[in-house]
């Protein structure tokens, strides 16, 4: 999602609860953005500029306006305000602080208007670079585009973990009250929180999978992926063996192992099982070179959008996958479950929904490119093809 410097949770609650006078005043502030031609730092709190200059919000309105049109209003809708434009429309939420400057902002997922569900589909196919998409209704295949290509799904691989774990239960190997202990050794880089908790934290595997479905936990996904076991986990991802957690795909990554990582690629599986142990050993890199170009993208998980929607099949019941409804509004149908992931250059959106005559819809969408993908564009053409089904 693109998150516009929120300075903390409760300034967003903050916005549903304000003024007639104030919420005029947040909605004129949201109109500025779009009718000037030139965003001013003065509109925004130190606070705020300390995470987000002006210029980088200057740059996420003209991408809003070159996808979705001319501006058009701002009309006030619950707790956010829907934001019109000529061909679609985007739900933002805004925080003025007493003297009106902007102290949090959040723009969702933007919808483009679609005449039908066909032209909202055939979309994709405009995307350079490799695309993948699938549309399953009731089960059944509704439209797919390259649907059994196997692409870079980045963290949408939790799915396979989520349903080896769910196995394990089912089997009574472990249950979702039993308590886990959070080794040091287990612990990744963001995105998620668990990697900034002490060693040693005691969470449920209900928590840790709750976390790794909502917040892309990763240091959760690498203790679940630990616990179900790799070759569990492996059965629903057969390509990907070994199955890496995100640590080792991250220390794979870093530039100071372009030794290991060579000696990887050029090794069969059973080789690469015993470089596994090496890994281990070696320190997590600085998270911030992975922060630009695409990097080493063949060390990945790699899924069709088929085999997605067969794994979101599997788990759509499990309360924890309506958390985080990604792209999807949930005010739009009965129920929302979803995954997604992403790195530079690999973005998957995978989402299962169930309309409000009872037709369950999944929808997976895959974008990989040898540069970074514009994720604001591939939002709006999702979002847009999510709406076409909900009726």
């Amino acid at each position: 999602m693109h998150r516009i410097a929120v300075a903390c949770a409760a300034l967003l609650v903050a916005v549903g609860s304000t003024s007639a006078l104030a919420d005029a005043t947040a909605q004129s502030a949201l109109a500025r953005l779009f009718t000037s031609k030139q965003i001013e730092a003065a509109w925004f709190a130190d606070s705020f500029l300390q995470q987000v200059p002006a210029s980088q919000v200057q740059t996420i309105v003209g991408q809003l306006v070159a996808q979705l049109g001319a501006f058009k209003s701002v009309k006030p809708e619950g707790a956010k305000y829907r934001v019109n434009f000529e061909h679609g429309d985007d739900l933002a939420s805004i925080v003025l602080d007493p003297s009106g400057r902007i102290t949090g902002l959040f723009f969702e997922a933007p919808l483009r208007y679609a005449a039908n569900f066909q032209s909202a589909f055939d979309a994709f196919k405009q995307l350079p670079g490799s695309v993948s998409v699938y549309v399953a209704d009731n089960g059944a295949q509704r439209a797919a585009l390259a649907a059994d290509a196997q692409l870079a799904v980045g963290s949408t691989f939790k799915l396979a973990v989520l349903a080896a774990v769910q196995q394990a239960v089912a089997t009574h190997a472990t249950s979702w009250n039993a308590v886990v202990r959070l080794d040091a050794r287990q612990k990744s880089l963001p995105s998620g929180v668990l990697q900034t908790w002490p060693d040693g934290a005691l969470l449920t595997v209900y928590s840790y999978a709750a976390l790794m479905i909502s917040q892309s936990d990763n240091t959760a996904a690498d203790v679940l992926l630990d616990l179900a076991g790799r070759s569990a986990v492996e059965r629903y991802g057969p390509r990907n063996r070994p199955f890496l957690t995100t640590r080792e795909a991250f220390v794979l990554k870093d530039p100071r192992n372009a030794s290991l990582v060579k000696h990887y690629r050029a090794s069969d599986t059973a080789q690469r099982r015993q470089l596994l142990s090496q890994i281990d050993l070696l320190p997590l890199p600085d998270a911030s070179i992975f922060a630009g170009a695409p990097q080493d993208t063949d060390i990945e998980w790699f899924f069709t959008t088929r085999e997605l929607c067969a794994l979101m099949a599997g788990v759509q019941r499990l309360p924890l996958m309506s958390i985080n409804p990604g792209v999807a509004e949930p005010a739009d149908w009965t129920r929302v479950a979803y995954k997604g992931g992403s790195e530079p250059g690999v973005l998957n959106l995978t989402t299962w929904v169930v309309s409000k005559n009872r037709h369950s819809y999944c929808v997976s969408a895959t974008w990989n490119d040898d540069k970074p993908v514009d994720e604001l564009e591939f939002f709006g053409l999702y979002k847009s093809l999510l709406s076409t089904l909900k009726s």
